[in-house]
């Protein structure tokens, strides 16, 4: 397990004008193929810790200045984000960079064991409240809250398509006709332009959340900003709808949550964003198509960077997420 180099991160603290009463503790709180995640107290106050994992470095996927600018650029909008303290860039003071949030108290869903204590229309308002979040992180004004830079929209597509077809050559293990198939038929059902440009979160779930410990319909904090960039927002809700698919257990080795029957059916919550922002799904095929083919490339890479026999499992998830991207073109 890694330790977190407290003494670093207190000094750091110290320098940035952030009161600290006494030595520091910490527990790793997450870990594994997102950045590491710590809870930090000096017996008074409590922060978060996010620093990139020690190995298995994916090229901007653990870019933990990123999601702090991302998290502090969206502190007075309608999405809640844990409020940001500081960020380190300098790899000398612990190691690696690292950013600090403050604490909340509040539950992540991972498993589907853990919704078992909630009832059917508890579990509806949780996903009607989840969809109100995306819905209105989407509806931000990019330049307002100063995330302008944060991406390139133009083209942003085009180059999505691009990129999981390189990422896919670099990771398969063999070819499989139904990838090529599937790359084709993206590139020939690709819209004329992205109409709905805003705030991608690029992972959005409930485990990528925190709901209040009394009421599941309560989201206190939207985080894991890493992946977050400007670009077709309809991406983040086909991607959404993609994660509920049984597929998602293996790829996170675990019985997920999202991935539950006792939830909404990925179409209901595609209509139910559809109306929460009253825009129109333009070419939702071609998205749904796209977000299985991102998810089978991620089951993939997880598959050919695995470093143990559950990480490899992930693999076993393809064929069916490459079969329900065809079937989404059509």
């Amino acid at each position: 397990m890694t330790t977190l180099d407290v003494r670093g991160v207190r000094a750091f603290l110290e320098a940035s004008g952030v009161p600290v009463s006494g030595p520091l503790t910490s527990s790793l709180v997450s870990g594994g193929r997102s950045n590491l995640t710590y809870a930090v107290t000096d017996g008074t106050h409590r922060w978060i810790v996010r620093r990139p994992p020690v190995s298995g470095l994916t090229p901007s996927a653990h870019d933990v200045a990123r999601e702090w600018r991302v998290a502090q650029a969206l502190q007075y909008s309608a999405v809640p984000v844990p409020p940001a303290i500081a960020l380190c860039e300098d790899v000398s003071v612990i190691g690696a960079p690292f950013a600090v949030s403050a604490f909340i108290t509040g539950q992540v869903v991972r498993t589907r064991a853990h919704l078992h204590t909630y009832t059917a229309r508890e579990l509806e308002s949780c996903v009607t409240e989840l969809v109100r979040v995306l819905a209105d992180l989407h509806s931000l004004d990019v330049d307002e809250v100063g995330l302008g830079s944060l991406g390139r929209p133009d083209g942003f597509l085009e180059r999505q398509v691009r990129l999981w077809w390189r990422q896919w050559n670099e990771v398969k293990s063999h070819d499989l006709p139904d990838a090529r198939t599937l790359h084709s038929r993206l590139v020939s059902a690709l819209p004329p332009h992205s109409a709905h440009i805003g705030v991608v979160h690029g992972d959005f779930r409930i485990d990528n959340t925190l709901v209040d410990t009394a009421d599941i319909s309560k989201v206190l904090a939207v985080v894991d900003w890493e992946l977050a960039t400007v670009g077709d927002v309809l991406t983040d809700v086909a991607l959404m709808c993609v994660y509920r698919q049984p597929e998602l257990d293996p790829i996170l080795g675990l019985d997920a949550a999202w991935a539950s029957d006792r939830l909404p059916h990925p179409d209901a919550i595609a209509e139910a964003y559809a109306r929460r922002r009253d825009v129109s799904l333009d070419h939702w095929p071609f998205y749904m198509g796209l977000a299985n083919f991102k998810l089978a490339v991620i089951a993939q890479g997880i598959s050919y960077r695995a470093a143990d026999p559950a990480s490899a499992q992930a693999s076993s998830a393809v064929p069916a997420l490459l079969a329900a991207g065809l079937r989404a073109l059509g």
